[in-house]
């Protein structure tokens, strides 16, 4: 289904102002590695924010993600007084690793290797 207008704006208010929280919390840096803000996508209810994080040379994303589900309150609690006045109510975060420079990073490597075997000669 696609989303919304409300939806887009809600999603992209609350990724406008999750990275500075991120940055102020000290979240954008986790284990020698990089967090970013990869996306938002909010239920049609408005009652869910999914908040898609990208890790960039973290050595264990899985405890990068509880680590930031362990402060979500904090962030929550920073994110609300940012936008009281423009949400009536404000979304429950939940947050998903995404993946897709990772997926990206493995089919680049699986281009090379095809265009390296057909640039070998055959026997």
């Amino acid at each position: 289904m696609q989303e919304g207008k409300r939806q887009k704006q809600v999603a992209g208010l609350l990724a406008e102002e999750l990275s500075p929280i991120f940055q102020r919390l000290g979240l954008n840096m986790i284990d020698g590695g990089m967090v970013s803000i990869s996306g938002v996508k909010v239920t049609p209810d408005l009652l869910e924010a999914r908040v898609y994080l990208s890790f960039f040379q973290v050595q264990q994303p899985a405890l990068a993600l509880k680590t930031i589900e362990e402060r979500a309150w904090e962030i929550k609690k920073e994110l609300t007084a940012k936008v009281k006045h423009q949400l009536r109510r404000m979304p429950e975060l939940k947050f998903f690793l995404d993946d897709t420079l990772e997926h990206v990073f493995h089919m680049e490597e699986l281009f090379k290797k095809i265009n390296e075997d057909k640039d070998k000669p055959k026997s």
